[in-house]
């Protein structure tokens, strides 16, 4: 419960739409990001995919983080 995936995508050095896995999807924060984020919400197998990645990438390798900090 204590780890979060966030994905985020910029242009600019501004970041426009992430992925947070603890929100459970997309959100925007520029008027092209929120368009963005509702192609990317309307999209349940990306959805799926990114809390995938949650399960396999993070939760994976968190042991191995604490050990080496």
């Amino acid at each position: 419960k204590d780890i979060q995936l966030i994905n985020s995508y910029y242009y600019n050095k501004l970041e426009f739409t992430r992925f947070d896995s603890n929100v459970g999807r997309y959100v925007g924060y520029t008027e092209f990001g929120v368009k963005q984020a509702e192609y990317f919400n309307s999209n349940p197998s990306l959805i799926a995919g990114m809390k995938a990645q949650k399960e396999t990438y993070c939760l994976n390798n968190v042991g191995i983080d604490y050990r080496t900090a």
